[in-house]
C-alpha cells in the first residue's frame, strides 16, 4: 500500500505542497477491553501497526501455511483479533484477514485517514488554526485520543483531527 502525501496548511489555512512520508516510534496504550489474548493476555481485539516495510500474510500460523499477500507499508494499522503461539492474526482496513508472525508488529499506534482528506488543527475544535491536511491513505501516528478527537503526527506535523475520519482506533477509545 501507498501512502498519500500530508500537505502542509497555508497562513490563510489552505493547503499546499506536500512533505515526506512520516515515521513512528513510540507506543501509547488503549483501554483494555474484555477479551485478552490467550499469549499475550493483551486485549482483543486491539490494534497495532506494522513494524517492517514487508511482512508476509499468511492463511494459517505457521511458515508452512501458504502466503495470501504481504503488506509493503511500515506503520500500517492493523487489528489483531486473535493469538497463536507466535502469531497473530489480523484484519486490516478492507477486513482482509491472515496470519502475521508477532516479530512484525508493533504496539505502536498508527492510523489511517479513511476519508478524502481530513483536516489537522491546532486544538481539539474546528474553529482552531488548520495545520495541516491529510489525504485518503495517509498513515498518522496517535498521540492521544478523547472521545471524539485524536492529537496526530506525521511528517514533522502535529495537530487535532476527528476520530470518525480514522480507522485504527475504536470510536469509544481514550489514548492518553
Amino acid at each position: 500500500m501507498l501512502a498519500a502525501p500530508l500537505q502542509p496548511a497555508s497562513a490563510d489555512g489552505s493547503a499546499t505542497g506536500t512533505a515526506p512520508e512520516a515515521t513512528t516510534t513510540t507506543a501509547t496504550t488503549a483501554k483494555p477491553g474484555p477479551t485478552r489474548g490467550p499469549v499475550t493476555n493483551l486485549p482483543l481485539p486491539r490494534f497495532v501497526s506494522l513494524k517492517s516495510d514487508k511482512a508476509n500474510v499468511r492463511r494459517g500460523p505457521s511458515l508452512s501455511h501458504r502466503i495470501d499477500w504481504v503488506f509493503v507499508e511500515h506503520g500500517y494499522p492493523l487489528e489483531v483479533f486473535a493469538e497463536y503461539g507466535h502469531w497473530r492474526r489480523v484484519r486490516d482496513v478492507e477486513g482482509a484477514t491472515g496470519w502475521l508472525h508477532y516479530s512484525l508488529i508493533s504496539g505502536v499506534r498508527t492510523a489511517l485517514v479513511i476519508d478524502d482528506s481530513i483536516d489537522l488543527f491546532s486544538r481539539p475544535d474546528p474553529q482552531s488554526r488548520l495545520t495541516a491536511q491529510a489525504e485518503k491513505n495517509v498513515i498518522l501516528r496517535l498521540l492521544e485520543c478523547d472521545i471524539s478527537w485524536c492529537k496526530v503526527s506525521a511528517d514533522g506535523y502535529k495537530g487535532w483531527v476527528l476520530k470518525s475520519g480514522l480507522w485504527g482506533v475504536r470510536p469509544d477509545e481514550i489514548l492518553e
